[in-house]
């Protein structure tokens, strides 16, 4: 193994290894929500904590946007971008992607969910933030860097979308 894939192997370990007590930890801290008597009240609730997971997303096209607006790079055809709107671009381009895993996996989770265990979803999303910032700040000081969050993201959807797999359908 490289050095470079033993940082990238320690990043992403550390990452989905946070991931896990992030969860459990937000999860057992979080009050009940009261209330949530249907699966239309479940996935409502889900709704409101995935709009939370949509803010780092709106950070980051903000970012891109701003960036080219004062910019050379204005016109994106003409290849102008400084190295950190690149980075900027690559990190909504992929938090845009897992942010549509991360509300498939949410949805699909608290349509099955009992009431009382829907904190996992608001536990999840507050992680997603927490992972995608992660991203995008380690991706900004060296690409090796984004290890953590991508990893801290990525399984945690593929949690989310495995649990809803299993309780819609096992």
């Amino acid at each position: 193994m490289t050095r470079d894939q033993k940082i990238v192997a320690i990043g992403a370990l550390s990452g989905v290894i946070s991931m896990m007590v992030a969860v459990w930890f937000l999860h057992r801290a979080l009050p009940a929500p009261l209330g949530l008597t249907s699966v239309g009240d479940r996935l409502g609730y889900a709704l409101r904590w995935d709009m939370v997971a949509a803010v780092p997303l709106f950070l980051m096209i903000g970012a891109v946007g701003n960036a080219r607006a004062f910019s050379k790079a204005i016109d994106p055809t003409l290849g102008a971008e400084s190295r950190s709107l690149i980075v900027d671009g690559r990190v909504a381009d992929n938090t845009t992607q897992q942010f549509l895993l991360f509300l498939a996996g949410s949805l699909g989770l608290a349509a099955s969910l009992p009431a009382e265990r829907m904190t996992l979803i608001a536990a999840a999303a507050i992680w997603f933030v927490a992972a995608r910032l992660a991203f995008w700040v380690g991706y900004r000081i060296h690409p090796l860097y984004r290890a953590f969050g991508f990893a801290g993201t990525a399984y945690l959807n593929l949690c989310l979308i495995g649990a809803a797999l299993w309780l819609g359908f096992g």
